[in-house]
């Protein structure tokens, strides 16, 4: 099993959304989050002042799968986020040890 953890712009995350749910997968966890990469923020311009957004604003999208899952879940992620700009986003793919269902006590692919 593979956790992912994908940071995208807000207004691309239906479109993720929709594109993981057509390749079976049930269940995601979606956090509001701020952040920077390369484009360091920009300059605003409010009532005549000019300031810093540092911080941009970021969803983060948390998912574990199956290892037969993991590429096609990257693909769905990467054709329904990508805009071709700075600032789509980044995916983080991580080994994950265990899962259990607190509810059932099912562990593994079965709690997932």
């Amino acid at each position: 099993m593979k956790k992912l953890e994908v940071i995208i712009k807000p207004f691309k995350l239906d479109e993720v959304k929709e594109a993981l749910h057509e390749i079976g997968i049930q269940g995601i966890t979606i956090t509001e989050a701020k952040g920077f990469g390369r484009q360091k923020g920009h300059t605003e311009l409010y009532r005549g002042a000019e300031y810093v957004v540092d911080f941009l604003p970021k969803v983060k999208i948390d998912l574990i799968v199956d290892d037969d899952l993991v590429d096609a879940a990257v693909e769905a992620i990467l054709g329904s986020a990508q805009t071709g700009r700075i600032g789509d986003g980044k995916i983080f793919i991580s080994p994950i040890e265990e899962v259990i269902r607190i509810r059932t006590g099912e562990r593994g692919i079965d709690a997932i």
